[in-house]
């Protein structure tokens, strides 16, 4: 399977034709399209509705996961049903399989990685926080845990390992993700690990249990070559 990956589109109206153009060969290249997430810039129902469009006349399986642009509004239960509608697979804490190929996501969170994890001690927001980020693991192991196919993607907004967000600033180093999410990738095991979010960090990299993880964010994938929107996988 030839798998397509991006993500952080940060899609609003004004970019429609840009990204039309931009996806136009992605059919004759791939067998599956997967974006990880920040689909929109402000999660709102008239930035889904055009990207939607594009998706569509893509006569291509789409994959998706929402990020953390998409709940700025509040409407991520009407953005995913929107795209539902529109024969898009959205994962959630849910697996998909496709011709072998097994695929689990979710959002994932912040949080930290290896000895820097943020743990649930002191305050009661403290202790919320840690529970949103734990949330989203759990997501994800019940994702994998529902898959059957040998071979594995998973797809996560946020990243599950320290690796790939280098380059950002190492203040926001535990914003950018949670080894808590490669904890349970590891855990499954998978054979392709694609998130985005890390608009500066680097390309590629492995969880603890060498799973391969890949950030796709658009931003860096244009910074390696200005017309490509996409990654292309082979699995």
């Amino acid at each position: 399977m030839r798998i397509a990956a991006s993500a952080d589109l940060h899609f609003t109206p004004q970019s429609y034709a840009k990204l039309k153009d931009q996806f136009e060969r992605v059919r004759d290249e791939a067998d599956v399209l997967v974006l990880a997430g920040d689909l929109t810039n402000y999660g709102q129902p008239d930035e889904m509705e055009p990207l939607l469009n594009v998706l569509v006349r893509l006569r291509l399986p789409t994959v998706v996961v929402l990020g953390n642009h998409d709940y700025e509004s509040g409407k991520e239960q009407e953005l995913c049903r929107m795209m539902i509608s529109a024969g898009v697979k959205v994962l959630d804490g849910s697996g998909y399989e496709r011709d072998g190929v097994g695929f689990a996501g979710c959002k994932g969170f912040v949080g930290g990685f290896g000895r820097g994890v943020l743990t649930a001690f002191g305050e009661r927001e403290i202790k919320d926080f840690v529970r949103a980020s734990i949330d989203e693991t759990m997501k994800l192991e019940r994702g994998l845990s529902q898959l059957r196919a040998k071979k594995r993607v998973v797809v996560v907004h946020y990243s599950p390992i320290l690796e790939t967000v280098q380059g950002e600033a190492p203040e926001i180093f535990p914003f950018m993700g949670t080894s808590r999410l490669a904890e349970v990738i590891d855990r499954h095991g998978a054979d392709l690990v694609v998130h985005g979010h890390a608009h500066h960090g680097r390309t590629e990299g492995k969880t603890p249990g060498g799973a391969a993880v890949y950030n796709v964010a658009i931003s860096l994938l244009q910074a390696q070559n200005p017309s490509r929107v996409y990654r292309v996988f082979d699995l």
